[in-house]
């Protein structure tokens, strides 16, 4: 981090500061400024390296492939489930340790666990290995939250936007780069999914190597907060929450902020819009990332080959992260109401994803299946950067921290009963065709209430509309009779637009 350079007291008191006093300020200021430039261009450079994992892709084939062996139902109702499982018991831990001990530490573990992940794909040979392997995967997942917030610490916040924007595009890339990779090495190179896994943990290796030589920040949004930043700083959500008294310590700010920030959180609850696209990425963000989790196995149950070169899951991974990253960015630059639109939006988009659902459940085409899932994705995606928009516009950076932690658990939440139910051995456990039509039965469902609910907006917009047209009528008593239906229309009208 950057240390703020603030101006002596008594150059604040005196009014103008010398002039070789500002030469030397403005030199002094020179060599940070290119400091944090360097320091964002190898955080990007960490995201994109990251990613680096060609045999992310074909994993699923790899473990009911010769190599591993196991059975389809042994991938789907008892190794797959553990992702979920592992995912929500660790997310809350990692969100509070990733601000308190300031991202590093967690990028460290996150390394440590990809590491894990494929040694244990290269030479575990137990269904409990596998479990395990879930488990750090949940692990690397939670753990996300810190490369995203990691560089909101290095920058000023007129610089947030812009630099969400370079780091999430380093992502994309890298992923884009890696599923591309992998699928020239299976197509054209005929290496083999073990070959491929060697290979990818060459590559998390060296990206511990890269979190080695990441500064770790002083401050964080939360538990480590700049302190003595002088007359100058501007007050944040949590200064106002805490009453303005500087003089507290930061364990009574633990204590009563993290508190009052929650109850901030309950009576932002009740702004339509915040409610309606957190309620979105809850309940189709949960079935989103099942269909994520188990489409892999679906696509070896329609095209069951034996050949490596003839699995393209990389291929379809590159294709939909490219659709994804178009979509998130023409999403920008979409302009409608969204006060009125929204819900038809949801709506139209979740009925849009239950069909491809189906196709691709009941087709025995796999590059028809392929294709549903390139465009599933990329519709979800559409939807992000709008529910990030409408959830982020009104709120301070700590509060729309706090809200998307939140809604990220419940959605946890829900992907862990829904898993339970229907996948796991000790519910259901379907197999993977009925599983697709439960999800299905789910999308299919929540179109029919965000569409039920965009009748109903529209609705209240018409009668709102219709409201002023008879209050100036009421207004015209020329055009009135003394004492009719419409003079006692008219208070009615009033009120309810008051």
């Amino acid at each position: 981090m950057v240390p703020r350079i603030t101006a002596p007291s008594c150059c604040r008191a005196g009014g103008a500061m010398p002039k070789d006093e500002n030469v030397k300020k403005a030199t002094s200021e020179a060599a940070p400024d290119q400091r944090w430039k360097l320091q964002v261009f190898y955080l990007c450079f960490y995201g994109f390296m990251t990613q680096i994992r060609p045999g992310e892709s074909f994993i699923t084939p790899y473990l009911l492939g010769p190599e591993k062996n196991f059975t389809q139902a042994e991938v789907t109702n008892v190794i797959t489930p553990v992702l979920t499982y592992s995912y929500m018991a660790v997310l809350v831990p990692i969100f509070l340790l990733t601000d308190y001990l300031c991202y590093k530490p967690v990028l460290v573990l996150q390394s440590l666990s990809h590491i894990s992940i494929w040694l244990l794909l290269v030479f575990g040979t137990s269904i409990l290995a596998m479990q395990l392997m879930e488990f750090f995967y949940g692990v690397t997942m939670a753990a996300r939250i810190a490369y995203s917030s990691y560089i909101f610490s290095l920058v000023a916040p007129s610089r947030y936007q812009r630099m969400a924007s370079y780091s999430r595009s380093a992502v994309l890339l890298g992923v884009f780069t890696s599923s591309v990779l992998g699928q020239l090495c299976v197509t054209l190179g005929s290496v083999s999914f073990l070959t491929l896994n060697y290979v990818s943990l060459g590559f998390v290796t060296f990206g511990l190597l890269l979190t080695l030589f990441l500064e770790r920040p002083r401050r964080s949004l939360f538990f480590n907060r700049s302190e003595g930043a002088g007359s100058e700083a501007v007050p944040t959500e949590l200064d106002k929450m805490a009453g303005g008294d500087s003089g507290r310590g930061p364990r009574d700010w633990q204590d009563a902020v993290l508190c009052r920030m929650l109850r901030e959180v309950g009576a932002l609850a009740q702004q339509p819009q915040l409610r309606l696209w957190s309620l979105w990425w809850v309940f189709n963000s949960a079935g989103y990332y099942l269909m994520l989790y188990y489409v892999q196995i679906l696509w070896n149950e329609i095209y069951p080959t034996t050949d490596n070169r003839q699995v393209f899951n990389g291929g379809v991974d590159a294709a939909s992260t490219l659709l994804g990253a178009g979509a998130s960015f023409a999403a920008g630059y979409v302009k409608i109401r969204w006060t009125l639109w929204s819900e038809l939006v949801i709506g139209m988009v979740t009925a849009f994803q239950a069909g491809l659902l189906l196709l691709m459940n009941t087709t025995s085409n796999i590059w028809l299946c392929y294709a549903a899932y390139v465009f599933f994705r990329g519709s979800y995606q559409f939807l992000v950067p709008v529910a990030i928009f409408q959830i982020a516009t009104s709120l301070s950076k700590e509060l729309c921290a706090l809200i998307f932690g939140v809604n990220t658990f419940f959605a946890t939440v829900l992907k862990t009963i829904i898993t339970i139910i229907v996948a796991d051995k000790r519910g259901l456990g379907l197999s993977i065709h009925p599983q697709f039509y439960v999800y299905f039965g789910y999308f299919t469902l929540l179109a029919v209430v965000y569409l039920l609910a965009a009748v109903g907006v529209g609705i209240r917009h018409s009668r709102i509309r219709k409201q002023p047209a008879e209050l100036a009528l009421a207004k015209e008593p020329c055009q009135l009779p003394a004492e009719g239906p419409v003079q006692e229309k008219s208070p009615e009208a009033g009120a309810v637009r008051a």
